[in-house]
């Protein structure tokens, strides 16, 4: 069937060309777009002339006359050819046009007696010939495996797929608008390193091959960031794509997007109350409520989110006393899953957080906290560790592990060492799952909702 389809339209493409009609034309000056040549009307019976170009979505004639919708970024508006204005060539022509054509209009808007408002089509151009046919209505792209795979057709047929990544958009927007307005400045640092440091996840692999010598895609952003508090910025974020050689899930995609910010002299207090604004501000630019829900169940993101230490959690739900590693193996498996409002869960036992500071009046444990809501992990942020020798004896406890087998343990990065060795003011750190915060404030049930172009299975 798609053969029959690819076939025909591209004896269509030989026939125009024939004609003397370019079916890809060079390009068009649109006056308005479908949403504003709507608004243009008011309450008058005819305005314009505009000139609109979008997709034909819909087509269908009735005698002398064609019916169509026209879709751009934005909307829809209905088109009226007619053979008495156009005449009987560029009537035939309008009426030979396929849904999925691309053509740009020029013409007065008006009403119908139904009430439509509608394109009077006095000219048209087309500026691209679809050789291959849209979805039809009624089936839509409810596989999700087309959906993600070919998304572009899933924004074409899907509208509330675009509105979902333009909220994405304004989010991130947003987000660096409350970093900006605190004195951060947006950097930038390598996406290939020598040492795939700031996290414990498996790094991708690859190979320099004019310096012949191995290289990692970033697994998190951490590392690059405190470098330039060594510096003398005071207070750096960045927003980009981090890479983690892992599984496929609803939480996980190999290639994500991850907010980093350091802020010298600052806590992980200080970074408590920046997640509260971050969270919500990304609702606000969604035009999202902060009492909302996910997936159906009830989520109340209105601050101040409810601060626990793990160990006390960890008591209350298990009855037990616990430090080290067994504490956080105890926490993820018993206490976390059933974290469903905010919370800050605090103080993280020191053999799991490499990077962070010891408290001081136990320094079993760190100054650290993560974000948990509905059972997930959101934001990830310590009192980061200034000492140079503590970070050593920790870089070298973590290189033991990797030796004994832990890929997922934290490398030996002399060139950090050597930074902090330099004097790295006392500050705190943030990460945050960008595409997990959206997910969570647009109600969308998998990762690969909120990514435009998600890693797939092959095709088989």
């Amino acid at each position: 069937m798609a053969e029959d389809f690819l076939r025909d339209r591209l004896e269509k493409v030989e026939r125009l060309r024939a004609a003397g009609i370019d079916p890809y034309s060079r390009g068009f000056h649109p006056t308005h777009g479908t949403v504003a040549a709507k608004e243009l009307l008011g309450d008058q019976e005819r305005a314009g002339p505009v000139a609109v170009a979008g997709r034909l979505m819909v087509k269908r004639q009735q005698g002398g006359l064609v019916f169509a919708d026209l879709q751009d970024g934005r909307g829809r508006i209905q088109l009226m050819a007619n053979r008495a204005i156009l005449g009987d060539e560029e009537f035939a022509r309008f009426a030979d046009l396929d849904v999925g054509d691309i053509i740009g209009v020029t013409g007065p808007v008006f009403r119908t007696k139904r009430g439509e408002i509608t394109i009077e089509v006095h000219s048209f151009q087309l500026l691209t010939k679809a050789l291959r046919p849209l979805p039809e209505k009624w089936h839509g792209l409810k596989d999700v495996e087309i959906r993600y795979r070919q998304r572009y057709v899933d924004l074409i047929a899907n509208p509330q797929v675009r509105e979902l990544f333009r909220a994405r958009t304004k989010m991130i927007t947003a987000i660096r608008g409350v970093l900006d307005e605190r004195g951060f400045i947006d950097v930038e640092t390598p996406v290939l390193q020598e040492v795939p440091g700031g996290g414990h996840a498996r790094p991708f692999l690859t190979h320099h091959n004019a310096l012949d010598r191995d290289l990692y895609l970033r697994i998190a952003l951490e590392l690059h960031l405190k470098r330039l508090l060594v510096g003398g910025f005071e207070r750096v974020y960045e927003i980009g794509r981090v890479f983690r050689n892992e599984g496929l899930s609803p939480r996980h995609n190999p290639e994500f997007t991850l907010m980093e910010c350091y802020q010298a002299y600052a806590d992980y207090e200080d970074m408590m109350q920046l997640v509260e604004d971050v969270v919500v501000v990304s609702a606000m630019a969604a035009e999202r409520q902060l009492d909302t829900s996910y997936e159906g169940e009830p989520v109340n993101l209105t601050p101040p989110f409810r601060r626990e230490r793990m160990a006390d959690l960890v008591l209350e739900h298990t009855g037990r006393h616990a430090v080290g590693e067994e504490l956080n193996d105890l926490f993820e498996e018993h206490v976390q899953p059933r974290l469903r409002q905010p919370t800050f869960v605090l103080d993280y036992p020191i053999e799991v957080s490499p990077l962070a500071r010891p408290r001081e009046d136990d320094p079993r444990f760190v100054e650290r906290f993560e974000l948990i809501i509905l059972g997930r992990e959101y934001a990830n942020a310590f009192t980061e560790l200034t000492d140079p020798i503590d970070q050593r004896r920790r870089f070298e406890a973590q290189a033991a592990m990797r030796a004994a087998g832990n890929v997922e343990a934290h490398p030996m990065d002399e060139d950090f060492l050597r930074a902090v060795e330099y004097g790295l003011p006392p500050c705190g750190g943030l990460g945050m799952g960008v595409d997990r915060l959206v997910m969570l404030i647009m109600d969308q049930p998998s990762i690969r909702d909120v990514i435009l172009f998600p890693v797939m299975k092959p095709e088989s």
